[in-house]
């Protein structure tokens, strides 16, 4: 007997906990960085939760893409745009309203241009890592969700499909190699 099939939103929601929780992951990053830089802990701490929250919404988004089948595993494009446009955005807010959290007032960067365009270079490093990273955590937790989630079974497929190809061309390389040294 299988799972009874969740919503679609339920199906997204539990694609994006992967990149939901590597949001998160950075944004507790930052926060530990900050206090090793001699930021006060309080304000550490809420930057962290802030900037973490605002990457997990985009990491969700991510999860978004993949349940519609707009990107898939091992193809960089989709999420290299996403970071490209939501690491900017979420530094942005992080930067502007983190003030308001500690009791200040909203203060965005005096160079809006130049912060934005140097949040956006920084953001094909963080989608590097969170590809890295998302593609090291995700696939197990959909092999978990698999048998209720056709959206997981699916990309599931995906990533095992890539793993295959991946696998087959490096033993390819391997045996090329071995007859080149024979």
């Amino acid at each position: 007997m299988s799972a009874p099939t969740p919503s679609r939103t339920r199906q997204t929601l539990e694609v994006a906990v992967p990149g939901i929780a590597t949001g998160l992951l950075a944004g507790t990053v930052v926060g530990g960085l900050a206090v090793l830089i001699g930021q006060p802990v309080g304000w550490a701490v809420t930057g962290a939760l802030a900037l973490g929250v605002l990457l997990a919404a985009v990491g969700a988004c991510y999860g978004a893409l993949l349940t519609r089948g707009w990107a898939r595993p091992g193809v960089f494009a989709p999420a290299g745009l996403l970071w490209l446009l939501g690491f900017p955005l979420a530094r942005l807010l992080h930067a502007t309203f983190t003030p308001v959290l500690l009791g200040g007032t909203p203060t965005p960067p005096p160079d809006l241009v130049g912060f934005l365009a140097y949040q956006g270079i920084i953001s094909m490093g963080y989608a590097v890592g969170f590809i890295l990273l998302h593609e090291r955590v995700a696939p197990r937790w959909f092999a978990r969700i698999r048998v209720r989630n056709p959206a997981a079974d699916r990309i599931l497929a995906g990533y095992l499909a890539h793993a295959e190809i991946v696998y087959r061309q490096r033993e390819q390389r391997r045996a090329r190699r071995g007859a080149h040294r024979a």
